[in-house]
């Protein structure tokens, strides 16, 4: 099958950058996304031309390493889809594509397809962890949590940080992933003691990195290939609440 791709191309975090059309005359439907950029790497390579730059890593869509914007939706079209899980076969012979980078203030481009996403590890090292010292690692019945609060902790664990919920939002909010983590920790037993401490550290610094602010649109939710689901900012919103009444 033949795709025509209008790819982002951008040198640098302070070049002007500019859309790039490519054709790739021989994808097969059976390859993955990010196969089909490495056919046109090949070629442009072999052309000495410069390869496009793109994120990857796993390829399994555990990492989260991998995304960028396919025809204005982070990941592409398909739902509950990481990119690199994104095959060819969704798409038809002859079609058109554009690709960009994640678009956020806190998320600069690196190049092309690339963008820094350290944001979100100062988010995390800001409060997405438990800090008591628990020893060894105790018994798996030691601590009992209810069913439902496991179940619903291990649903917002599943978040990788892809970052598609901040390129999608069009206030480049930060708020699914940081909702994830914080339902992840903070239903749990081990995350109670510091729960009100880690929603207004994670806030805190939220505001520093330029994220923007939740509006209840949705798009988050729409395009989380983990399907992490808005009720994660419910009770981040609640907990911040709280924790700011508290004076905790």
């Amino acid at each position: 099958m033949r795709i025509v791709l209008h790819v982002w191309r951008q040198r640098n975090a302070s070049d002007k950058g500019r859309m790039a059309r490519y054709e790739v005359p021989n994808a097969s439907e059976h390859m993955s996304f990010l196969e089909m950029l490495d056919v046109l790497n090949e070629d442009l390579i072999a052309r000495n031309e410069e390869p496009v730059a793109f994120d990857h890593d796993c390829r399994e869509g555990i990492c989260g390493m991998c995304g960028c914007m396919v025809d204005g939706v982070a990941h592409g079209p398909l739902p509950a889809t990481t990119l690199c899980q994104l095959h060819m076969r969704y798409f038809k012979d002859g079609d058109e594509l554009y690709l960009e980078p994640w678009r956020a203030r806190a998320f600069p481009v690196v190049r092309d397809l690339v963008v820094d996403r350290s944001a979100f590890d100062r988010l995390i090292a800001a409060g997405g962890f438990i800090s008591v010292s628990t020893g060894s690692a105790p018994d798996g019945n030691a601590v009992l949590v209810p069913k439902e609060n496991a179940e619903r902790s291990m649903d917002a664990a599943a978040c990788i940080g892809c970052g598609a919920c901040v390129a999608m939002c069009p206030n480049a909010s930060a708020s699914l992933f940081m909702g994830a983590k914080l339902a992840h920790l903070g239903l749990l037993p081990q995350g109670q003691p510091e729960r009100a401490r880690r929603v207004a550290a994670m806030a805190a610094q939220a505001s520093r990195e330029l994220f923007g602010g939740c509006a209840n649109i949705g798009e988050c939710e729409a395009v989380c290939p983990k399907e992490i689901k808005l009720e994660v900012i419910a009770r981040m919103h609640r907990d911040f609440l709280r924790a700011s009444l508290t004076g905790r």
